[in-house]
């Protein structure tokens, strides 16, 4: 099968799932973390937040307000950090 194909195959799976003709076999949800409450409850900067994120600040910035959500590694590190904000210290002492 050429990617056109799959991507065809994909995009009329889509479109019976959007007119409900079938459902989604899975659906992956993931919540976007809050990143400044993470931050106020640490009681840091963000600059010290984005220093031990290894982020810049523009970037913490945008998480903050909503123009950007944080993905991969650092979404993870984030739920990490709001589920135990112990590992907070540990990544800034690294």
């Amino acid at each position: 099968m050429s990617i056109f194909d799959e991507l065809n195959t994909s995009l009329q799976e889509a479109v019976d799932i959007q007119k409900g003709k079938t459902k989604a076999s899975r659906v992956t949800r993931h919540e976007v973390a809050d990143v400044r409450a993470i931050r106020a409850k640490l009681h840091v900067s963000q600059a010290e937040f984005a220093d031990a994120m290894g982020t810049s600040i523009d970037t913490i910035k945008s998480w903050e307000t909503k123009r950007r959500n944080p993905t991969g590694l650092a979404a993870k590190v984030l739920a990490t950090i709001q589920e135990n904000p112990s590992f907070f210290n540990e990544l800034a002492s690294h």
